[in-house]
């Protein structure tokens, strides 16, 4: 069955919309804080704004594309339900209007990276569990295409420094995030308590890393650090 799609963004003005020149990068050079504009969201809040509360059913692949999926682990390949009780969710870049996939196929040490590269969400390559942590107030993002947590590769060097990563068994400190939602634009930004770099996507890279998720800027710029989170239904 094609999953179907709820969008949570409101009709959007060209301003709201306008991301930075083309060509020109995030800036990093500023101590990391609350953007204006930007609020934190707490569990409870996240499954209000997107309506996810009480969904907890993995998307579907059609046939065409059930190579792709891969297997959950588990009893019956489902995967747990998160912690919030929020259902699966879908990660939309605003730069280039893609959804975000886990590369589970990608060889090491690049295996499980996340990008910004599917039309369409197909299935759990592009699904992804936000479970929410009371004591830390902090998510930790679950990809359903390999059941593993979101890292941070803060220890990675070059263009490849800091790449998310879903590769993680358990969640710790290099898997914790905070979330910011825009009320204005109805938009979303996530941020790493790793390093505390919001996450970026690498429009502008080429090669098997293209469209990477990265968390390195010190402040939302614009459309390489906003995204849309939508609520998937079977």
């Amino acid at each position: 069955m094609t999953s179907a799609l709820l969008s949570l963004s409101a009709l959007l003005t060209a301003s709201a919309l306008a991301a930075p020149a083309a060509g020109a990068a995030p800036h990093n050079d500023r101590p990391a804080g609350v953007p204006a504009g930007w609020e934190r969201v707490a569990g409870a809040d996240l499954t209000h704004i997107t309506g996810a509360s009480g969904r907890q059913q993995s998307p579907s692949a059609p046939a065409s594309a059930s190579v792709r999926q891969q297997p959950l682990s588990g009893s019956g390949g489902s995967a747990s339900a998160p912690a919030d009780e929020s259902g699966p969710l879908a990660i939309k870049s605003m730069r280039n209007g893609k959804f975000t996939a886990t590369e589970v196929n990608y060889a090491a040490p690049n295996t499980g990276a996340l990008r910004a590269r599917s039309a369409a969400v197909t299935g759990a390559w592009e699904s992804f569990a936000f479970e929410w942590d009371e004591a830390g107030q902090t998510y930790a993002i679950k990809s359903l295409a390999n059941n593993r947590y979101v890292a941070v590769e803060k220890n990675f060097t070059g263009q490849a420094q800091n790449t998310l990563r879903a590769r993680s068994t358990t969640a710790g400190g290099w898997e914790r995030f905070e979330v910011f939602h825009n009320e204005d634009l109805n938009l979303y930004a996530l941020r790493s308590t790793l390093n505390n770099l919001f996450v970026a996507m690498e429009n502008s890279y080429t090669g098997s890393l293209q469209y990477t998720l990265r968390a390195r800027s010190a402040d939302v710029t614009g459309s390489w650090e906003q995204f849309d989170l939508y609520n998937i239904v079977g």
